[in-house]
């Protein structure tokens, strides 16, 4: 997948009109996966996989071995309700982790948050969660339970 600059420059400007749609709707305009997809790029270097790839978003090497990984955005402004959602993770599919993109208003990535698979199957099999057990959707602080910052790295 491309991540040029003139790719970049085209996200940027998506992002800004993100922003006003937001203001003049209160609606979110439906961007932040894609704009996860490219932050993550950006920032750790994986490489995005051509659109409708079944399973996974990106590719990475890591020691020599090739791990597919899924991206899954969230935009987090100032002040929102906790409890906020990831959208579905596929456990049908074939990945190796999840990439968790927090972006903020302006969809500037914060942070990236890595869990491997079996910590993302484990959590998505404990019951009582209609989200979490038939849709896929783990909650953005129970993601940072099970998995790692990798971006920004610890100081």
């Amino acid at each position: 997948m491309e991540t040029s600059g003139e790719v970049l420059d085209l996200l940027a400007e998506a992002k800004l009109i993100a922003q006003r749609y937001y203001v003049l709707t209160g609606k979110p305009l439906g961007i932040t996966g894609e704009v996860a997809e490219y932050e993550a790029a950006r920032i750790l270097g994986v490489t995005l996989t051509p659109a409708r790839q079944a399973g996974y978003d990106a590719t990475e090497r890591v020691d020599g071995k090739a791990r597919t990984l899924q991206i899954k955005g969230r935009c987090l402004p100032r002040g929102c309700t906790p409890g906020q959602r990831l959208g579905s993770i596929r456990p049908d599919k074939e990945w190796d982790a999840v990439l968790m993109v927090l972006l903020d208003s302006a969809f500037n990535a914060t942070e990236i948050w890595e869990a491997d698979r079996s910590a993302v199957l484990a959590a998505l099999a404990i019951p009582g969660s209609r989200a979490r057990n038939e849709r896929g959707a783990l909650g953005v602080a129970r993601f940072k339970s099970i998995g790692r910052l990798r971006w920004p790295l610890p100081t």
